[in-house]
């Protein structure tokens, strides 16, 4: 880790943490600050740091810089979901591509493939049936692109052998699973600031990989 980098962590902590507190205290101003300040920051930590691979740091970077994109279009006070859901389509492929560019062999893709399949097809089911239930069959579709390309990032990272890597896909499929329980499925007072904790993590662990 160079200088930078820990600096940018810092920052990086700080505003996450920040943004947790204004979630749980509903202060929406400090949420439009901290939210992609935390993303930002984190893109700086891996563009800065001494990865083990440079052309993973890139597909990373950009993987970050379309999260960025994602965040700020769901913390809008409109409704932007279908938007932030594709931004973080792309960062899930960006994933995907720089683990591909360093790949475990056919046997660890296949048991990528298995502990994916087991751990997504429910929780697909299971969003899927809400939306058949709720009137928004319009979203079926993006949906299952969505937990295509998530099951590809995660599969990915098993695959790789890395397990700074492994857990922020992990944490990143569950943060998004609690948006599908928040938004589709069952509420819960807890899940928002569940789902910023666990994004965070995702994030920060991701990036962190880079180094190893």
């Amino acid at each position: 880790m160079t200088t930078a980098a820990w600096i940018l962590l810092g920052i990086a902590a700080v505003a996450a943490v920040g943004d947790w507190w204004a979630v749980a205290r509903a202060r929406m101003r400090l949420e439009y600050v901290c939210k992609p300040l935390a993303t930002a920051a984190l893109l700086g930590v891996a563009s800065t740091l001494d990865p083990r691979y440079c052309d993973r740091r890139i597909a990373f970077a950009v993987a970050i810089a379309l999260s960025l994109i994602g965040d700020v279009a769901l913390m809008l006070p409109t409704d932007r979901f279908v938007l932030g859901l594709g931004a973080f389509l792309a960062a899930h492929v960006a994933f995907a591509v720089g683990f591909a560019l360093h790949a475990g062999d056919e046997g660890e893709h296949a048991v990528g493939v298995v502990i994916t399949a087991a751990v997504l097809v429910p929780m697909a089911t299971r969003v899927i049936r809400a939306l058949r239930r709720g009137d928004h069959g319009e979203l079926i579709a993006p949906v299952v692109a969505y937990v295509a390309a998530i099951g590809v990032m995660l599969a990915s990272a098993i695959a790789s052998g890395n397990a700074m890597a492994i857990t922020g896909a992990a944490l990143f499929v569950l943060s998004d699973s609690l948006i599908a329980e928040q938004r589709f499925v069952q509420p819960r007072a807890v899940q928002p600031v569940a789902i910023m904790v666990t994004y965070h993590l995702a994030q920060l662990a991701l990036v962190l990989s880079l180094l190893h």
